[in-house]
């Protein structure tokens, strides 16, 4: 038939132009065969799985394609990121493609490229991320204000300004509250910050680890790292290793233990084809089991019974030992990996749809994993090196944060470090108060509230855990 005869009404078709590197000449990320990559919010062969943009789970553990980006493929060029409707708003338009409908006030179908349609529906996410960001900050903030205010010698708050104030701009302080404000100062500030920076660090970490070996029951000790961190732990307590060290020989031999244990996972995980998640996992949950069995070797050749007492409470997490020396590491280590692993957001978002998926938008499957396991052992031997084995808040709470943000990368990381600075902040007033004048291990209670809640998650019909 000849163009002068077509059907007015037929659909035009689409312009002739070439995609990036992964992407059709429709926009769509296509696999060798020309086929729509599985899991990637568009029609594919897989019938057994619900296009997210035809109103599947918003929350599953994989983004959808327009949670992607591509970092410099062949061709240098990247795929478009946020570029889905709302959430509740999402439509499909004749041509597959989503609709612009409660973005632009049409039903305009809203192409995969265009910066300005990427732009616009990204400043609406980042409008709906800062309400969430902002209240988790300030609840941070007012969270350390209180905690240090809280303890067997309760300091009112108004007074625990006053000190606060005093010690970060200067001021003075009367003869009669020197005591409350050592309290203040010395012990309980640099103990708030130091579970702040831990917990913000472990749902950080676990996070990029889900991603990484692609588990959902992941987290950041499922590497093994922080069982050898516990060797070097267990030695400094019981027979006094690096005891030249002073305060700082506990931290020092749980992290070069650390980091042992890092480089023996490596070299046993490590295949031609790189890291790959299965090797990861089976690796790290085989040697924990090999560390946790020196551990207990050595806890059983105490010398006397006190000393094997610090040391498995040291095992089961502890902010004791918090001071302004150890503070600073932690501090600098948790905030350099949590901005480094939000710059590789994007690559995650691909990384979290397979290894096959994200070859095919571009990126580097080997040399991504490996440096996320670089990242993630590094940021793991500090927090244990400072506060022992603090389980369940880098496997909970990346959930509940998806939960509340989405499946992708970029909301995720944004909103798990202040999630988890505030949770760990009061699950140690809880361990300082609860039992006080002794103190509870503090891994005691994240078990006890993590357990629960990723109970009642698995039991949400709307939440999915890593597609499963």
């Amino acid at each position: 038939m000849s163009s002068s005869s077509r059907d007015p009404s037929a659909r035009p078709e689409a312009p002739d132009r070439a995609g990036p590197p992964g992407l059709g000449q429709d926009g769509i990320p296509r696999d060798a065969s020309g086929a729509p990559v599985a899991g990637s919010g568009f029609p594919s062969r897989d019938a057994d799985r619900l296009s997210p943009l035809n109103g599947d789970v918003s929350n599953e553990f994989e983004p959808t394609s327009d949670e992607l980006v591509h970092d410099g493929g062949p061709g240098g060029s990247d795929c478009p990121a946020d570029v889905s409707p709302p959430d509740g708003e999402s439509q499909v338009g004749a041509s597959g493609l989503p609709t612009a409908a409660g973005v632009y006030g049409t039903d305009a179908t809203l192409p995969l490229s265009g910066e300005s349609q990427v732009e616009a529906v990204a400043g609406q996410r980042r409008r709906r991320l800062a309400p969430v960001l902002g209240t988790l900050a300030v609840l941070l903030v007012g969270s350390i204000v209180v905690a240090v205010g809280i303890g067997t010698v309760a300091v009112p708050v108004a007074h625990t300004w006053t000190f606060l104030r005093a010690g970060l701009f200067g001021g003075t302080i009367g003869p009669d509250d020197v005591g409350a404000y050592r309290i203040i100062w010395d012990l309980r500030l640099p103990r708030a910050l130091l579970a702040a920076v831990v917990g913000a660090g472990l749902a950080t970490v676990g996070v990029a680890i889900q991603a990484m070996v692609r588990n959902a029951l992941a987290e950041p000790y499922v590497l093994g790292i922080s069982s050898g961190a516990s060797v070097g732990a267990t030695a400094v307590t019981l027979f006094g290793v690096f005891a030249s060290l002073g305060i700082y020989a506990l931290s020092a031999g749980a992290f070069l233990a650390a980091l042992g244990a890092t480089l023996i996972v490596y070299v046993v995980a490590r295949t031609r084809q790189g890291l790959t998640p299965l090797r990861l996992v089976l690796t790290g949950t085989t040697l924990s089991y090999g560390f946790f069995a020196i551990t207990t070797v050595i806890v059983f050749q105490a010398p006397n019974g006190e000393a094997a007492r610090s040391a498995l409470f040291w095992l089961l997490g502890s902010l004791a030992g918090a001071n302004w020396g150890t503070l600073p590491i932690a501090a600098i280590v948790v905030v350099g990996g949590a901005l480094l692993l939000w710059a590789l957001s994007g690559r995650l978002n691909a990384l979290a749809m397979g290894d096959e998926a994200a070859t095919t938008l571009g990126v580097d499957v080997g040399k991504l994993r490996i440096l996320l396991f670089v990242v993630c052992a590094a940021m793991t031997g500090v927090l244990v090196a400072v506060s022992g084995a603090i389980g369940f808040v880098g496997l909970v709470l990346p959930h509940l944060v998806r939960l509340v943000v989405g499946a992708d990368h970029r909301r995720v990381l944004a909103v798990a470090p202040f999630a988890g600075a505030v949770f760990l902040v009061w699950v140690d007033v809880a361990a300082r108060v609860l039992a006080s004048p002794e103190e509870l291990p503090i891994g005691v209670l994240t078990a006890a509230v993590g357990v629960p809640a990723f109970l009642l998650l698995m039991r949400r019909r709307t939440y999915v855990f890593g597609g499963a």
